[in-house]
């Protein structure tokens, strides 16, 4: 049967979608083992295909925003393993000096707008984001994730309502992977349908396999037309699943083992390499010779952020407050 997609396109998901994986798992051995990395801390394996599916819809040029569980699409995004573990170490290396840790992963140059620890909280910063987008005429589209948690504060409501009222160019991703922290959805509320709370606001909705990349990026690139086309937002809740707990303590008591391992079954990764392989865009070796590389660059990642400096203790003030007289400020 043809692709839809070509084999660049593919051979980019397998290689994007390795480096988080691979990244992710050698960070959380740097956090349990080592006791390398302190503080919060959420990985995003099993979900890989959204960032994946996300980055071949959009430009690079498109502002992405999230929560704590950031590092996959920073890197995405393309901030360098080197930045984004240094951050996670706390080292005066990391994109946010340090001084952002696992949750507040930052860029500017590479669009990437967080990272931030209040659930719920980028949900009207993306809004802000995109209304800003508007304000310049820019034909940029914000990408504004957040979790199946994050859905049931009330600040999605109110941005929502006015989402639709200024037509923001910004595209509402729900990450859906059944738990917030260890609550099930069923458990927080009447409407297990994530996408169906877009109708009290006319938003156009739909609900897609988080798991597969092909869908993703279908589904994302519509929704970023009609935004540049100034028709607005749209929801999409992506069905996914997380394969490690809600964070690295989290002993995952509220599911069974059996459940995650049927998910595991619809890897993102797998379904990738399958593809690769049947198509022959790839042989076995070549796909080896890539997670090779990907290790060797994660590997290079823990040795810079092992070599970097802390930061010095006259930093702690720094990028907190602004002075009085910043330029922007008229009386």
């Amino acid at each position: 049967m043809a692709q839809k997609f070509s084999k660049e396109t593919y051979l980019y998901w397998y290689e994007l979608m390795q480096l988080i994986r691979q990244f992710e798992s050698k960070s959380e051995e740097m956090y349990k083992m080592a006791g390398k990395i302190r503080g919060f801390f959420h990985v995003y394996n099993g979900q890989e295909a959204i960032a994946a599916g996300c980055m071949t819809a959009t430009n690079q040029e498109d502002p992405f925003i999230t929560g704590y569980r950031d590092h996959g699409l920073a890197l995405a995004k393309g901030m360098t393993p080197n930045s984004a573990m240094a951050e996670l170490y706390g080292k005066a290396t990391g994109c946010s000096k340090g001084k952002g840790g696992s949750m507040h992963l930052f860029s500017k140059e590479h669009f990437f707008f967080g990272g931030h620890g209040i659930v719920g909280a980028q949900i009207g910063t993306g809004a802000g984001l995109a209304f800003a987008e508007k304000y310049r005429d820019s034909n940029n589209v914000v990408l504004c994730f957040f979790g199946d948690g994050a859905a049931r504060q009330g600040m999605l409501h109110e941005v929502f309502n006015l989402a639709m009222l200024w037509k923001l160019p910004i595209v509402f991703i729900c990450e859906n992977n059944n738990y917030a922290m260890g609550t099930s959805i069923e458990r927080t509320s009447n409407v297990i349908d994530i996408y169906k709370l877009a109708d009290a606001y006319e938003m156009p909705a739909d609900k897609i396999d988080g798991m597969t990349p092909e869908l993703v990026h279908e589904s994302v690139a519509r929704a970023a037309k009609r935004a540049r086309d100034g028709e607005g937002p749209t929801l999409l809740e992506m069905k996914t699943y997380r394969y490690r707990g809600h964070s690295v303590s989290d002993p995952q008591k509220y599911r069974t083992k059996d459940e995650v391992e049927e998910y595991k079954d619809q890897d993102p990764i797998t379904k990738v390499r399958k593809t690769i392989l049947e198509n022959n865009y790839a042989t076995e070796a070549d796909l080896l010779a890539i997670d090779d590389k990907i290790n060797t660059i994660v590997e290079g990642s823990v040795k810079y952020a092992e070599d970097s400096p802390w930061p010095d203790d006259s930093e702690v003030y720094k990028d907190v407050y602004i002075d009085q007289n910043y330029p922007f400020i008229v009386d």
